[in-house]
């Protein structure tokens, strides 16, 4: 049964999946991320055994976001925060010894929501510790490991950077699930091809009049002044502009 018939995407996601923090050892990436986490829709954080928390540099650099952080579940063990979750994605920095079924966050995202979509199963990703990321016992846990293909010169991501990507990307893919990515109505209709025409007529003979080219050697210009306004989108207004500023110096040109 398809759960999204009754709630919508986003209403599933945010009942059923979880951000599960590692061993964080600074409290201010705890409330880094639950900034980040909240900016995105996401609100149920799981903590695994934090050096410091709660802490008050948690609830201060949460800003807006303290609710996550009052929320917040603490687990001894990843065995233990994950116990009732049917998905588990792990995020990995680095390549193991053994491979591992490893997508991108977009990919990451597609699962999730696609599992969020036919199930009320809950759903966790899984972040490592800020220094040296979560052990291989730990990622033989998940599922899938999710990794972010940031530069080779400096690859490394603050906790709360890795969070808000994978977050992002998480609530970009229900968007889209829910048709909510649609583009933008413009204000004005697109100009119509006869107008173009006429515009760019315009523009030429304000190029002759000027004395922009040898009108016997056009060569490529014309050429390409009409693949530029081809390929601008202009609207009406905006055409319509750009016939009053050349007739504007057309008639200066004449006094």
């Amino acid at each position: 049964m398809d759960m999204a018939s009754k709630k919508d995407v986003l209403q599933l996601i945010q009942q059923n999946i979880s951000f599960i923090l590692v061993g964080t050892t600074h409290p201010g990436n705890i409330g880094a991320a639950a900034r980040a986490m909240k900016n995105m829709g996401i609100h149920q954080m799981g903590l695994v055994s934090p050096k410091e928390f709660p802490h008050e540099k948690a609830f201060f650099r949460a800003k807006a976001a303290t609710d996550v952080l009052e929320k917040a579940v603490i687990y001894k063990s990843l065995k233990e925060a994950i116990s009732e979750t049917k998905l588990v994605i792990g995020t990995s920095a680095r390549n193991r010894k053994v491979p591992w079924p490893i997508v991108s966050p977009s990919e990451a995202a597609e699962e999730i929501v696609s599992f969020s979509k036919t199930s009320e199963d809950k759903t966790a990703v899984v972040f490592g510790r800020e220094d040296r990321g979560l052990t291989n016992e730990e990622l033989g846990l998940c599922n899938l490991h999710v990794h972010i293909p940031s530069s080779d010169e400096y690859p490394s991501l603050n906790l709360s950077q890795a969070i808000q990507i994978i977050a992002y990307e998480i609530r970009l893919k229900a968007l889209s699930h829910e048709g909510k990515l649609k583009k933008q109505e413009w204000d004005v209709p697109l100009a119509e091809n006869a107008e173009i025409e006429k515009l760019i007529e315009h523009f030429d003979e304000l190029m002759q009049e000027v004395e922009f080219y040898k009108t016997d050697n056009p060569r490529q210009l014309l050429r390409r002044v009409r693949r530029f306004f081809k390929r601008s989108k202009l609207d009406h207004i905006e055409a319509n502009v750009f016939r009053g500023v050349f007739a504007a110096i057309q008639k200066k040109l004449k006094r």
